[in-house]
């Protein structure tokens, strides 16, 4: 185990039926074990069959009780549908990470008119009061470009594989023994190209960050006469 491993992890995943959320979690439990981490982990499928929520809270650390994480405690937030990210967000912690998929599919309480879906400045708002860490990651799209929805889940996998310290060596394994055969190098190459989104909205901030010090400090100078 590394000395410079963190004391403990708290990630929830989450989504609706038939997007993939237990496979994604038994791969991130897997990692876990992988790079040396006590794993607990609880899957809560609900009426997943019928598109309802599905959520699972995974936790690592050097020793684990419980495999549920308490309200206010999560370090990370995988969300594969918005609704989802709104709807567990008093879970998070205060400077904890959110990466959710940008996608509406509207639960039957919308669909029948008794429910108003979020918008995205709802979403956006919702996430924000709790973190400045958040990204959207247009999976959906991601996914069809590489010709194959069913990736979904490891494409934001691969997202939130950016805030973990596992190595690729880690991923590449426990995805290839956990996914089928036939499907290893579809599922790795969506894994990548999640991670890649990370990276440029990251690179993205970090210009923009950089652009408006530039900015402040022209501001001061023009201010203060020097």
């Amino acid at each position: 185990m590394d000395n410079c491993m963190p004391q403990k992890i708290d990630i929830l995943i989450t989504g609706v039926g038939g997007q993939g959320v237990v496979l994604a979690s038994d791969i991130l439990g897997d990692a876990g074990v992988a790079e040396g981490y006590d794993v607990k982990k609880s899957d809560t499928l609900g009426m997943a069959q019928r598109g309802g929520s599905v959520v699972a809270h995974i936790r690592m650390g050097s020793s684990v009780a419980s495999p549920l994480i308490t309200k206010g405690e999560t370090d990370l937030l995988l969300s594969l549908e918005k609704l989802e990210t709104v709807r567990w967000a008093d879970y998070l912690r205060t400077g904890a990470a959110v990466v959710y998929n940008d996608q509406a599919i509207p639960p039957l309480s919308v669909s029948r008119g008794e429910a108003v879906y979020p918008g995205d400045s709802q979403v956006a708002l919702t996430v924000a009061s709790c973190t400045n860490d958040f990204f959207a990651i247009s999976g959906e799209f991601i996914a069809a470009g590489l010709g194959n929805l069913k990736v979904l889940n490891t494409i934001m996998l691969g997202a939130l594989s950016m805030f973990l310290p596992f190595s690729p060596d880690t991923w590449n394994r426990v995805i290839s023994n956990r996914v089928p055969g036939k499907a290893v190098d579809i599922n790795l190459e969506a894994f990548r190209a999640g991670r890649k989104d990370v990276q440029r909205q990251l690179a993205e901030a970090a210009r923009q960050a950089e652009l408006d010090g530039i900015e402040e400090m022209h501001k001061h100078g023009d201010s203060c006469g020097c």
